[in-house]
């Protein structure tokens, strides 16, 4: 597939939005970090601002970008419009909690309701964000039981990071986030191996053979290609990378965007007081730049079953 930009960086954006939105609304709710005006507009201004860049960066790939909000009509069917739905719904919660604390200095009580809703909301979203493609049949790289763990733990990692570097900028719980963040950066790399196996080991979902039902008298092969130039379906459906390629851009995801902030992590854990904010910073991009690698290459890597029309082996 095709790996348009303004799709990657949607889900990164909003999935990074959605992780620290979660552990903002948990830590307020139980008072694992302090209610205090500073922590909540930085907290809720990155939280809310990375959501909401994603959803509007999610409307560029759309052909009529304009007409976005007729998908949230089809939520009886569609991932994409529960997507839609319960990211909006999600905003009223997130916003009150957001009041309580920046304006009241109140994170607990009926206000920290409206922070446990609002975590809630950014789980769902997240789950529907991965079913977007979990559900499609036509493609087997997507179709299997890692996906939605595997948006969930990214995104929590990712908002583990920017949480740490919160609470030790503000004086929260810094260690025990900065910990979150070292377990979440561990499940994320299992979760990220054992899907690359998965898709690696996984058998096709169609062949030229089993798309004409003639496979049982031989190999089938294209005789004449369906075009003579490449169309958009080719262009969208039929993006293929090499196997070279991306087993060494699984690398890079995995030291930029596990290595190296398990290491920073590591650091700021041993250094005292301020010296490991800077650590913790480091981490936070360090992290977000490998989810940025890590979804790339989870759109290159997926074939679409109509590349087999086109002439591919197998999709």
């Amino acid at each position: 597939m095709h790996p348009a930009a303004s799709v990657i960086f949607f889900t990164t954006a909003s999935g990074a939005g959605y992780g620290l939105l979660f552990l903002l609304g948990l830590a307020g709710a139980f008072g694992l970090v302090p209610p205090d005006l500073a922590f909540g507009l930085v907290g809720f201004t990155l939280s809310l601002g990375l959501i909401t860049a994603g959803l509007l960066a999610s409307t560029f790939h759309l052909g009529r970008p304009e007409r976005a909000w007729r998908a949230l009509s089809q939520w009886r069917s569609s991932w994409l419009s529960r997507e839609g739905v319960v990211a909006i719904a999600t905003y009223a919660p997130a916003g009150l909690y957001a009041l309580g604390w920046v304006l009241l200095g109140e994170a607990r009580g009926v206000w920290g309701v409206f922070g446990l809703l609002a975590s809630l909301g950014a789980v769902a979203t997240v789950i529907c964000t991965g079913m977007i493609y979990a559900s499609l049949p036509t493609i087997r790289h997507w179709r299997q039981p890692l996906t939605v763990p595997a948006y969930l733990a990214i995104a929590l990692y990712t908002g583990a990071l920017w949480m740490a570097l919160l609470a030790a900028s503000f004086g929260g719980a810094a260690d025990g986030f900065l910990w979150l963040a070292v377990l979440a950066a561990i499940g994320t790399a299992a979760l990220k191996l054992a899907y690359w196996q998965a898709i690696d080991a996984g058998p096709a979902a169609a062949t030229a053979g089993t798309a004409t039902g003639l496979g049982h008298l031989g190999r089938v092969r294209l005789l004449d290609a369906p075009t003579t130039s490449q169309n958009y379906v080719m262009r969208e459906m039929g993006y293929r990378i090499a196997r070279k390629h991306a087993g060494r851009l699984r690398g890079v995801a995995g030291v930029l965007g596990i290595a190296a902030p398990l290491l920073l992590l590591l650091l700021a854990a041993a250094l005292d007081g301020g010296a490991g904010i800077v650590p913790l910073v480091l981490a936070a991009l360090s992290g977000s730049a490998g989810a940025v690698v890590e979804r790339w290459l989870f759109f290159a890597e997926a074939t679409h079953v109509v590349t087999t029309y086109y002439g591919a082996e197998a999709a």
